[in-house]
């Protein structure tokens, strides 16, 4: 490869930045789209890959990780890659022990269930040692992309891998993760910190490795209402961003677009606007213009077709991205779905999807 080829970390140059300039504010000649979970068991080939391995051996290995990013952008046209990994690394690098049980999902063997409990864990400023193995993935699929399109790096926000490590797995209340906000506050506190501690040095770290943009996944949000999300979530969420960012310069790197994901989390959006990301993602359940209104011209915004749209005829899936497109506008918007995608979808439809958006977004323009 000739050397200016190559990008400022000797990475090959990017061909396509379309969600990179849409994340930033910038005009773009279409909406770019990428799915949450596109690297998933909707796909055979995803799901042959993984049977040879159980889930988190899967993510400690880069190789595997690297090839199980790059498989849906073989599929299908996607303006961005998401690296194969899970906000769960995150506990287990604090020294917590997470399995995950086929048809149930993550379970902690032992929980957090005292204040004493936070002893157990391991000093935060170590965890991005612990995790090289999630970078070593970033670089090479990097490597590997090409420059074809960005990659995305994430992580869990605080009080979404507080609720993992409380109720020792997945909870339709958040019941024990929530008797600690109105019962412990003070350790609460002291959890969320010791986790934003973790998180700032990872999420630097990814870009360190090769990500050109940073998800933050607030998949809790909405088991919080607008007081607890005030108290217990937004000021972490603003602290991440805020020392993210700082780290990034510190350690002479260009800045990224980070994006913060609060599903269900529509109470807080104007708040979410003006946490310090460039881009805020949308669940189904916000009506596009109204999340306009709310947020204004000053942040992008991303989402947010319901999932289960996929389930439609593909003509019907063309006419609900059309609509969704018109209801977002041409620029300041990157499409993607509400939330991930099911295993049982049709990757046929998923096609239909990505290709709707770029062909209608085209349209819109020239109307």
């Amino acid at each position: 490869m000739e050397a200016n080829e190559c990008g400022p970390q000797g990475f090959p140059e990017l061909k396509n930045d379309t969600f990179l300039r849409a994340a930033w504010g910038e005009e773009t000649d279409y909406t770019p789209v990428w799915c949450m979970r596109q690297a998933g068991r909707y796909l055979p080939e995803f799901r042959e890959t993984r049977a040879a391995q159980d889930f988190f051996s899967t993510c400690r290995s880069p190789e595997t990780c690297c090839e199980l990013t790059l498989q849906p952008l073989h599929r299908f046209p996607l303006d961005a890659a998401i690296i194969f990994s899970d906000i769960l690394v995150v506990p287990q690098a604090l020294g917590m022990e997470v399995t995950m049980v086929p048809g149930k999902g993550p379970s902690f063997p032992e929980p957090l269930r005292e204040e004493r409990d936070l002893q157990r864990l391991r000093d935060p400023t170590t965890v991005a040692s612990e995790l090289g193995y999630v970078f070593q993935a970033i670089t090479l699929t990097r490597q590997r992309l090409a420059g074809r399109v960005p990659l995305i790096g994430f992580a869990g926000a605080p009080w979404t891998l507080m609720t993992y490590m409380v109720e020792g797995g997945g909870s339709s209340t958040m019941a024990q993760a929530k008797r600690w906000l109105y019962q412990r506050p003070q350790a609460s506190h002291q959890l969320l910190r010791i986790l934003t501690d973790a998180l700032v040095p990872y999420l630097v770290g990814q870009v360190a490795a090769g990500a050109q943009a940073l998800q933050l996944f607030e998949s809790h949000a909405g088991h919080l209402g607008p007081q607890l999300f005030s108290k217990f979530a937004l000021p972490y969420i603003r602290d991440v961003a805020k020392r993210v960012k700082a780290g990034l310069q510190e350690a002479g790197l260009a800045p990224v677009p980070m994006i913060i994901f609060a599903k269900d989390g529509h109470f807080a959006l104007e708040e979410l606007a003006q946490a310090g990301y460039e881009v805020v993602g949308l669940d189904w359940t916000v009506a596009p213009e109204k999340a306009r209104d709310c947020v204004g011209k000053t942040v992008t915004l991303q989402g947010n077709l319901d999932p289960c749209a996929l389930y439609a005829s593909e003509e019907e899936i063309g006419r609900l991205v059309q609509q969704m497109l018109n209801d977002f506008g041409p620029q300041r918007y990157i499409a993607n779905l509400g939330h991930g995608l099911y295993p049982d979808m049709d990757p046929e439809h998923v096609g239909a999807f990505v290709d709707a958006v770029h062909k209608h977004s085209r349209l819109l323009r020239q109307n």
